[in-house]
């Protein structure tokens, strides 16, 4: 794209946005750090859909990083629920213990602060400056890689992981100021998740088709390394989730014989059982019994 088009880029997504960004519970003034330090955290590979009522669960239960420190992993873990990956409910609880020890249980506002916390990489750190600080930052969530390839590159999708051409294309059209740059992060995240979608994107709807390099190259398909779907029945994944969804509903432990109904194939489960001990979700407490971490 050239440089001269960037203004119109800016200024076709950001009155998008402001036209038809979604109320959402973690956007606006109203909202604190941590509950967009907690949405953060659930919305990775997962649907706003599923993150409201449990975001909402949780802000109501911990409204602060100390309420939760106080708490045991296992509760945490438990109103996780059924967003998948618990594995970040651990990483969550890890930050809010974090957050008490070094930041006096206020979530710091620095880029290297929020980078140092258990359980945030470059993209979460990045997002909460932004989002909750009205900092500069390139934000580059799967909606934002999707957006810019498309709109700058002129590609169906970007590449498996975020490369430094990619991220200097994205840093090239990050508006100046601050605070624009800070809504420009979330309007292009807005764009991918509600027009520029991966399968079927509305581009009649996009106020940006007119700049849009794939559009403009006759939308040539996408030629790169094969893209992973997500497979669901019969793996790992959703014996781990029969396996937790058992312990979370359980009121001390669970045995094996209820795991064992829950998933029939003894060597996967023995081997979910087993990662989910190395993971921290779970406790043997007795051969043959297991629970939530204390």
């Amino acid at each position: 794209m050239d440089a001269a088009a960037v203004p119109a880029l800016h200024d076709a997504v950001l009155d998008w946005y402001d036209a038809h960004a979604r109320e959402l519970p973690w956007r606006g003034a109203a909202a604190s750090p941590w509950s967009v330090m907690v949405s953060e955290f659930m919305l990775q590979q997962t649907p706003v859909t599923r993150v409201l009522p449990v975001h909402a669960a949780w802000l109501e239960r911990w409204p602060t990083p100390a309420a939760l420190a106080e708490e045991s992993t296992g509760e945490a873990v438990r109103m996780w629920g059924r967003l998948g990956y618990p594995r970040r409910a651990l990483r969550l609880h890890a930050a809010a213990a974090a957050i008490v020890e070094r930041h006096d249980g206020e979530v710091p506002t620095s880029y290297d602060d929020l980078l140092a916390l258990p359980g945030v990489g470059d993209y979460t750190a990045s997002a909460i400056a932004s989002f909750a600080f009205g900092q500069r930052h390139v934000v580059l969530d799967t909606n934002v890689r999707r957006v810019l390839a498309r709109t700058i590159s002129g590609v169906e999708f970007p590449a498996t992981a975020v490369t430094r051409a990619e991220r200097d294309v994205a840093t090239s059209v990050l508006p100046d100021d601050e605070a624009t740059a800070a809504t420009w992060a979330v309007a292009t995240m807005e764009l991918g998740a509600l027009v520029c979608t991966a399968r079927q994107p509305s581009c009649d709807a996009c106020p940006v088709a007119e700049l849009c390099a794939w559009r403009g190259a006759g939308f040539p398909a996408y030629d790169g390394p094969p893209r992973r779907g997500q497979a669901w029945v019969g793996t790992d994944r959703q014996c781990r989730g029969r396996i937790m969804a058992l312990a979370r509903e359980a009121e001390s432990s669970i045995g094996a014989a209820q795991v064992e109904a829950a998933w029939p194939q003894a060597e996967q489960r023995e081997r979910c059982l087993a990662g989910l001990e190395a993971d921290g979700l779970l406790t043997q407490v007795t051969p043959g019994r297991w629970a939530l971490p204390g």
